[in-house]
């Protein structure tokens, strides 16, 4: 594969993408997992389901980000629309399971949802960068 004079691949993800959204897709099945553990076992409230829909839908899009490969539009859109996302089902998790006793799950589920969320929020900035910081003009002397 060509590579370009920043390191960067001309096509696919840059390492730390592919590295960063690996560790997305992980955090999502796992949250995936537990809270579909959580709605077979347990009462099933509006936060659950939303918390299990996210990371459904992260799951199914970020694999098929791997298969596409990351044009720097795609991926930002993808990653912005999905940080904001993952933001609110932060705040379910840190609002419905931030007490001492909700036990050890539900703290899981709170952590790998902020660590899918942190990581969202680095892949943009990084993705912004990538797209629109590495643009400028070069002198060929």
């Amino acid at each position: 594969m060509a590579r370009t004079t920043d390191g960067y691949a001309r096509t696919g993800l840059s390492p730390f993408l592919l590295v960063t959204d690996i560790l997305i897709w992980c955090s999502a099945v796992i949250v995936m997992g537990i809270v579909s553990y959580f709605i077979s076992t347990y009462y099933v409230g509006r936060h659950l389901i939303y918390i299990e829909v996210i990371s459904v839908l992260t799951v199914a899009f970020f694999l098929a980000s791997f298969l596409l490969g990351g044009s720097p539009g795609y991926s930002l859109l993808l990653n912005i629309i999905f940080s904001y996302l993952w933001l609110v089902a932060v705040v379910f998790t840190a609002e419905s399971w931030s007490h001492p006793g909700a036990g050890a799950l539900r703290h899981t589920v709170e952590a790998f949802s902020f660590i899918a969320f942190f990581l969202l929020v680095f892949n943009i900035l990084h993705d912004w960068n990538l797209g629109f910081g590495g643009a400028r003009t070069r002198s060929a002397v």
